[in-house]
């Protein structure tokens, strides 16, 4: 086993994790307050994306912590890590492309949300995912896609994208199939040959 993921499975190492991932949920549900108080209750639950991927990990590393696994939550943070932490990053950086200003607070998200992806890959050894699991993760994330692009409620985003919100709902769409694919790859897949 390399480094890294000897790293990861220190208790310490879960802890800092753990409070860090803590500390960027709550900020990220304060970043979502305006609009979840224009949002019908009934499409709360779909609204904050990110905080609520980075909240099904916070669990994932509490279940760690405890050198426990819960795969159906593993799943959910896996899928939903990996693609609103894409998600986020290639929007911010699409509306810089399109001509919008990037003030600091955009660089900090295109950085956190990377890191989000990034956490969901460097934690595939450790994950204990059934394909069941995973068909639950990605049953969630399509549904929220729909929430989203057909209801109207996806996450606000820079002015010089809205014209093109079609087009993201599309590109959020096969998004989602991506990263349930990746981790069916490199989790689920990948233990059902090592016969873990």
């Amino acid at each position: 086993m390399g480094i890294i993921p000897r790293l990861l499975g220190m208790p310490q190492v879960l802890a800092v994790l753990l409070i860090v991932n803590l500390l960027g949920t709550i900020y990220g549900y304060w970043w979502y307050k305006v609009q979840l108080v224009e949002t019908p209750p009934v499409f709360l639950i779909f609204v904050p994306d990110s905080p609520t991927a980075s909240l099904f990990f916070c669990g994932v590393l509490v279940f760690f912590l405890f050198k426990k696994n819960n795969g159906l939550l593993e799943a959910l943070a896996a899928v939903t890590l990996l693609k609103y932490g894409t998600w986020a990053a290639v929007m911010n950086i699409a509306a810089g492309a399109a001509g919008g200003d990037l003030i600091w607070s955009h660089y900090m998200l295109i950085v956190s949300h990377g890191a989000m992806a990034l956490q969901a890959l460097l934690f595939m050894p450790y994950y204990r995912i059934k394909v069941w699991h995973l068909a639950a993760a990605a049953v969630w994330t399509v549904h929220n896609d729909i929430i989203d692009y057909v209801y109207g409620m996806y996450p606000w985003v820079s002015s010089v994208l809205t014209d093109d919100i079609m087009h993201i709902g599309y590109f959020t769409f096969w998004l989602s199939l991506i990263s349930v694919s990746v981790v069916y790859v490199f989790s689920v897949k990948r233990r059902q040959y090592l016969n873990l």
